[in-house]
């Protein structure tokens, strides 16, 4: 849950998640829906997904019992090197190197080695020089709890407090006063632009009409309003004619813009614009279901209550329940402020 996620955010979650799944057993024979929904609001839930796939694996190949080698946990989905390495070497003791951001600036400025810390020499390097050390020490678990919390607290990537660290007199880095140029920055990831359109469309007894995503890609199986994506250079964002039509309506004036906002992913750029039908009646609803169901397959009228309850993403939270997601964006919900148009 911690990973890129604020500490704040999680201590909502960490505990409601623990006591709906208390072990692991529960945690298996639970289905990804549930799991995706007491994960909503947490983001990057591909996380969820692999946490509830490595319960399954570990209930059904190992009897329930996580294993201690390193080998073993990376045979199980969503636990890769480094992730092996923390457990077997902080939960078991195990000689096992933990490399992660950090560890990999103690590493380089250590040694003065130059390179960015993404760069495939540099990572062979980090990882074989941090196998090294743990196999040295007589605690692998305080050697490696001791490197990330160095990085993490001392050896920091801006202003690292060079004369407080006890590894200073060790410090090639520190020695030739290169500290602020190792490691080289990591070349910037290009991103992505996404052109969405969501479609609020609420019946007469007040419920919302949601729909599942695909199995596969962004936001996987997750809950949203009627939405459309365009992606590519040459994708635009679709007219009001263009929305009406792509998601069944018949008479495009009866769509309302109500709000637009820019939302980023980890490699994506979302410009979002939200509209509301405003006129219909119950041939018009009938319409929009029939065609969103021969396009995504799974619809149907819900509470916003019970939307709250579905994995839903924050972005469609925004749109779906008026919440600003934690970032400040204004909501987008009818009855309250307008967000700001995207300049």
């Amino acid at each position: 849950m911690l990973q890129q996620t604020q500490v704040s955010r999680v201590l909502e979650k960490f505990e409601p998640f623990l006591a709906r799944f208390p072990d692991l057993r529960a945690l298996a024979s639970a289905d990804e829906s549930d799991v995706l929904a007491q994960w909503s609001g947490l983001g990057y839930y591909r996380r969820a997904r692999f946490l509830h796939r490595a319960a399954r694996t570990i209930v059904e190949e190992f009897s329930g019992e996580i294993p201690a080698d390193a080998g073993s946990l990376r045979s199980i989905p969503g636990i890769g090197r480094y992730t092996a390495g923390a457990i077997a070497s902080i939960v078991f003791e195990k000689p096992e190197p933990i490399v992660d951001g950090n560890v990999t600036r103690v590493l380089l400025r250590l040694h003065a080695r130059e390179g960015a810390a993404d760069e495939p020499g540099v990572v062979k390097w980090c990882w074989g020089t941090a196998s090294e050390l743990v196999k040295a020490a007589r605690s692998p678990a305080t050697l490696n709890e001791s490197l990330m919390e160095l990085g993490a607290v001392v050896c920091t990537p801006k202003g690292p407090r060079c004369t407080e660290c006890p590894l200073k007199t060790l410090c090639a880095a520190f020695r030739d006063s290169r500290q602020d140029s190792i490691p080289r920055p990591k070349q910037a990831i290009a991103r992505s632009i996404i052109h969405a359109a969501s479609v609020v469309v609420e019946d007469h007894q007040g419920r919302v009409l949601v729909e599942q995503r695909p199995v596969e890609g962004l936001w996987a199986s997750m809950w949203q309003a009627p939405t459309i994506e365009l992606a590519g250079k040459s994708a635009k964002p679709l007219t009001r004619i263009e929305l009406a039509r792509a998601v069944g309506i018949e008479e495009h004036t009866s769509l309302e813009r109500i709000g637009a906002f820019s939302y980023a992913t980890t490699h994506r750029d979302l410009r979002v614009v939200v509209w509301r039908l405003k006129e219909h009646d119950d041939r018009s609803l009938r319409g929009v279901v029939d065609a969103r169901a021969r396009s995504v397959g799974s619809c149907r009228f819900l509470k916003r209550a019970e939307v709250a309850r579905l994995g839903i993403s924050n972005l469609q939270r925004r749109i779906l329940l008026g919440e600003s997601g934690g970032d400040g964006t204004a909501s987008t919900e009818p009855s309250k402020r307008r967000p700001a148009p995207i300049s």
